[in-house]
């Protein structure tokens, strides 16, 4: 794996990719104290260890609001891809370090914010990383369920909507 970091405006970030770039396991940004929150969402787009693409934009206001230290993504797929139809073309989605950088991730978080969406259906990877998530013990959140139950991506979520626990398991 490789690990890329950055530090700017008082913001510390890291970024674990696979050897060949096309896949991203983790992104983090830390600016102080007050523990992380670690969002699960669908998939990696365009944001680097230097920039942030829509999403994690949305991620970090919302952790710096709810008073978090700092954020991670990690993703039910590892793979990176701008919209949902090219990852679901891709014939190894997920990405060999996924599920245990993920895992990992969840369980150094002070919460977990669920959020990948109708797309987590895709293999029906939403239900198995959500199956294993419980199975740590780690308490879930969401920001609001579809109707087929998965939770709600963040960046169609607005800020007002708090997160809540996600019953179930």
């Amino acid at each position: 794996m490789i690990i890329r970091r950055n530090e700017a405006r008082g913001t510390r970030s890291e970024a674990i990719y696979s050897e060949c770039g096309h896949y991203r396991y983790l992104l983090e940004r830390r600016w102080g104290g007050g523990g992380v929150c670690c969002y699960i969402l669908l998939n990696p787009s365009t944001a680097t260890e230097e920039r942030n693409d829509p999403t994690i934009e949305r991620c970090e206001r919302r952790a710096r609001a709810m008073g978090f230290g700092g954020f991670a993504v990690a993703n039910l797929f590892a793979y990176r891809a701008t919209v949902p139809a090219d990852l679901k073309r891709t014939a190894e989605p997920i990405g060999s370090e996924n599920d245990a950088t993920l895992l990992e991730a969840a369980r150094g978080a002070r919460m977990v914010l669920c959020g990948w969406g109708v797309h987590g259906a895709h293999l029906n990877r939403g239900p198995q990383v959500e199956a294993r998530l419980r199975e740590t013990g780690v308490a879930l959140w969401q920001l609001g369920l579809t109707r087929d139950g998965h939770p709600r991506h963040p960046l169609y979520v607005g800020y007002a909507r708090g997160p809540e626990i996600w019953p179930g398991g």
